[in-house]
């Protein structure tokens, strides 16, 4: 009994060191592969009697060798270092998550027919129709944005509204103005008895919706008071839009030139007249215009000593050096970046960027249970928990990094230091049966 079972356990013990230096195999192979998660084998013993109770056979106390049974398990909660490279698209997380990413022969399906799979580090680029994949076949997924560049709330327990990340690389876009910034300072001199009373024009230029260059004009006619009367610290602001000519009307501009607001906008009246509808905001100090197809916040400044200020009126110099504006002329696209939060934004030749796509990141309680597939790749399962996605940079998932791939998790020298410990084991194993075969010799030869 005890021999034969001293035979079984050596053999067991030949397969899970064999199962052993199959991982440091594997670990060794992929010590340069981006991404790799090191794989292990977990020894566990297997008990044929109860030890403290050994079999009884013959009147004598036996004990029957069980020998050793291996588990493999892969460490995917284990995070390899960051290395920068030389691709915007080239992404890599700070934390726990991972990337949703789909097979790229899949991407015709439905989103309920897309197989999900999740890594923590991808080499994307754009093929031949835009799809962002990597060379083995992985493409992004993400949360679409609409043409302003938000992102609906989305369920983040499913990866229904998940879509393949997709580029138009020919595009061109424009971006709209819709803030301008009216700085400026108004002499004291043209509110003084005495002054010429000329207009202060202002031209802003501003961008349609088609990315055309147009102009906005402030006119800012100064209050001149009679002789000998203080000055009158009024001005008469009228918007004008030079691609139709059309006018706002006219506000009544009051300046304080007391403390704690000296210089800062005390009142503003209006609109009278005009064909543009438009509004002021005390509380922002920020005007509304509606040029019928495109809408316009413009900054005046705030009436609140403690608000923002825009306008002024101080000393006698005239300048409007601050004047500026959002939004930009047609450009065709030239690359993607990403940021922190996830959200992958097109660029384009004119200097202004769109964010395209929200890049979610995905967690689960068990990342250790997750089924391990080809590519770096990972599955759900029952063992790992469902998933959850976060908004990159919130919870405990980590941020994302452009230009940046996560290493492989081997150790070199440690995978070295076990492949001496698991041959040594091996041979060891192997002296067990060549031991018993030798006692079994001796038996045999009992009966000469």
């Amino acid at each position: 009994m005890g021999i034969s079972s001293s035979m079984n356990a050596g053999v067991s013990g030949l397969n899970a060191n064999a199962n052993k230096l199959a991982t440091i195999s594997d670990n060794i192979a992929n010590s340069q592969t981006y991404g790799y998660k090191r794989a292990d084998i977990d020894f566990s013993s297997m008990t044929i009697s109860d030890s403290k109770s050994p079999s009884t056979v013959g009147g004598g106390r036996w004990f029957t060798a069980g020998g050793v049974q291996t588990q493999a398990i892969w460490d995917v909660s284990d995070k390899g270092a960051i290395t920068t490279t030389s691709n915007s698209t080239d992404l890599a997380i700070t934390g726990r998550g991972f990337l949703p990413v789909t097979d790229l022969a899949a991407i015709g399906a439905t989103s309920g027919e897309r197989p999900l799979m999740l890594t923590t580090t991808g080499s994307f680029t754009t093929d031949a129709q835009g799809y962002l994949t990597t060379t083995n076949g992985l493409a992004l997924l993400g949360w679409p944005a609409d043409a302003s560049g938000n992102v609906t709330a989305q369920a983040r327990d499913t990866a229904s509204g998940l879509e393949p990340v997709r580029v138009n690389i020919s595009s061109v876009a424009v971006q709209p103005t819709t803030e301008i910034a009216l700085n400026a300072n108004l002499p004291t001199d043209d509110v003084e008895a005495g002054a010429d009373g000329a207009t202060r024009d202002v031209t802003v230029e501003y961008f349609d919706n088609v990315g055309g260059s147009q102009a906005l004009t402030a006119s800012f006619a100064p209050t001149v008071p009679a002789a000998g009367d203080p000055r009158s610290n009024e001005w008469t602001l009228t918007l004008t839009d030079q691609a139709t000519g059309q006018s706002a009307g006219t506000y009544t501009l009051v300046f304080s030139d007391t403390a704690p607001n000296a210089g800062g906008l005390a009142s503003v009246t209006g609109p009278t007249g005009g064909t543009l509808a438009s509004s002021y905001d005390a509380t922002t100090g920020e005007m509304s215009l509606n040029l019928g197809n495109q809408a316009l916040t413009i900054a005046i400044g705030s009436t609140d000593p403690n608000g923002p200020r825009n306008l002024s009126q101080l000393s006698s110099t005239f300048s409007s050096v601050g004047v500026s504006h959002d939004g930009n002329a047609a450009g065709t696209f030239t690359g993607l970046s990403i940021d922190e939060k996830g959200l992958l934004s097109a660029t384009y030749s004119t200097g202004f960027s769109q964010v395209i796509y929200q890049i979610p990141i995905a967690d689960v309680p068990n990342p250790n249970g997750l089924k391990v597939l080809d590519n770096q790749c990972f599955a759900l399962s029952q063992a790992s928990g469902g998933m959850f996605l976060w908004d990159a940079g919130d919870g405990p998932t980590g941020s994302i990094e452009g230009f940046a791939r996560e290493q492989s998790t081997t150790d070199i020298a440690n995978e070295l230091t076990q492949l001496i410990q698991t041959q040594r084991a091996y041979s060891s194993n192997a002296k067990i049966i060549q031991t018993v075969d030798e006692m079994l010799q001796e038996t045999t030869n009992l009966k000469r």
